[in-house]
């Protein structure tokens, strides 16, 4: 499955000329630009730069028809402007009409002019005169180019130039971090400007998609070294810029986007009255926060089997380590997703003796999706119309899978040990089969107990919830259906 590809095709003064004639697209994705830029260099022999989306058959990605708006580097051939058949009125509008949200990459001379500052850049770093430049990706959250240079003596070498939203404006600031505080974690920060353009090493080999167990492991395993050492810098990291998403700052910032969204949020809204409690227990749990890569999937990370880098840090925040790991198992079946779980448990316990990282893993896993559905609903405001497609069906199943785990966890209890004093793990040695299984703990009511016990638990949760919006019994929601 491919895309069927229309572009309209404005000069260099951003004047519309006309579209080029539908052509076939081998990628299905839409934010794919490097097919698409081939495949009109090869009919037409055009030198293009793929602005934006304008329209599609399909109301969400993958495949389908997809037109896009394009600006020529140079005039066309006299045969190119035959070529070019006439735009109706309305579609010409949708591509002349301005956006306040546009993306700087996504309007007349924007891709122009990062090249340019690219270009610039490698000669300052002593990589040498820019050779070659491919497009390779566009739409709301990134443009991506491949850079090839190459220096006076002969020395090739390959870039990336990577430019993102403001609301992914941190990123180049927490690759500069990890270059000095967790060398070899990350993909190298080459030279960023401030604005969101970056210059990004190479990386060789291949992105890590469906990648076994022990290899997802190993990824977390690096990535751990890194959030020991980000856990006591907090503060610097915050005054990078990375966002807060730790406690009543995640509460505000959940709560916020989906009202601001306006989407259906019956199906989480227990989960959501009982946020402020769940996540004061998450603190009890001593597992600190610390930086989090916040989209921690094997897609994300890129090597050749030997080193590997772990890219795309602009879904980061400062929170709880949980969020990653539990990503990361993401298409595992039960077996490895244990695995994976277990071993997370294994390093932050010794990292960190006095933690309970099973019974934060518990508490957390119906939050993690619930964090997702916030997310895309605070980046689609920020998007253009016409980009929206990409993200806007996201927020409801995000909201239906909070709901399925915030009920599999049993809706009207929070989990919490059975004991303040911890119990000797579980050994494979000690299990049938030889694989321990991964102890999530028990459950406790959220209704009122009794004792001096309970009062201090329920005094110590009422201040760590400062933003606490519900004092009543648990109310009864139905489950909110992912759509057909």
């Amino acid at each position: 499955m491919g895309r069927n590809v229309s572009l309209l095709l404005i000069d260099g003064t951003g004047a519309l000329l006309g579209a080029l004639p539908p052509f076939p697209a081998p990628l299905p994705w839409w934010q794919e630009a490097a097919d698409v830029v081939a495949g009109a260099r090869e009919r037409w022999g055009v030198e293009l730069a793929l602005l934006r989306r304008l329209t599609s058959e399909r109301p969400r990605p993958p495949g389908g028809g997809v037109t896009y708006l394009a600006q020529l580097d140079a005039a066309p051939a006299p045969h190119v402007i035959r070529t070019l058949e006439p735009v109706a009125p309305s579609l010409a509008a949708l591509a002349l009409s301005p956006a306040s949200e546009r993306a700087p990459w996504a309007i007349p001379g924007g891709p122009a002019a990062s090249v340019a500052w690219a270009r610039k850049t490698l000669d300052e770093i002593g990589r040498g005169e820019l050779t070659s430049t491919v497009q390779q990706r566009t739409w709301n959250l990134s443009a991506v180019w491949r850079l090839s240079s190459q220096t006076p003596t002969g020395v090739v070498s390959t870039a990336w130039l990577k430019q993102v939203p403001s609301f992914f404006r941190h990123e180049a600031a927490v690759l500069c971090w990890l270059g000095r505080h967790a060398p070899g974690i990350a993909v190298p920060l080459l030279a960023s400007d401030g604005s969101g353009r970056s210059l990004l090493e190479h990386v060789p080999g291949s992105d890590a998609y469906g990648c076994p167990a022990p290899e997802r492991d190993r990824f977390a395993t690096a990535l751990h070294r890194a959030q020991s050492a980000a856990a006591g810098a907090l503060d610097e990291l915050l005054a990078l810029g990375v966002p807060d998403r730790r406690d009543a700052a995640l509460v505000a910032f959940i709560q916020r986007a989906l009202r601001d969204h306006g989407g259906d949020t019956s199906g989480v809204a227990g989960l959501l009255a009982t946020l402020p409690e769940r996540l004061a227990a998450v603190l009890a749990c001593n597992v600190p926060d610390t930086l989090v890569h916040g989209d921690f999937h094997p897609g994300n990370v890129r090597g050749d089997g030997e080193r590997f880098a772990i890219i795309d840090w602009g879904d980061s925040f400062v929170g709880h380590p949980a969020f990653d790991a539990l990503r990361l198992t993401d298409g595992c079946s039960p077996d490895d997703a244990a695995f994976l779980l277990r071993e997370w448990c294994r390093r932050a316990r010794q990292t960190w003796p006095s933690s309970d990282p099973e019974r934060a893993l518990a508490l957390l896993r119906p939050v993690v999706p619930l964090r997702h559905a916030a997310q895309f609903a605070s980046w689609l405001p920020q998007i253009e119309a016409t980009e929206r497609p990409y993200h806007c069906f996201d927020v409801a199943p995000c909201l239906a899978d909070a709901a399925t785990a915030w009920r599999a966890s049993g809706a009207d209890s929070i989990p919490v040990a059975t004991s303040v004093r911890r119990m000797a793990p579980v050994t494979s040695d000690e299990v049938p089969g030889g694989e321990a299984p991964l102890n999530l703990a028990g459950s406790v009511s959220l209704r009122p107990g009794r004792g001096r016990r309970a009062r201090s638990r329920r005094r110590a949760l009422r201040r760590a919830s400062c933003l606490r919006a519900w004092r009543g019994p648990l109310l009864r929601v139905r489950a909110l259906r992912r759509p057909g």
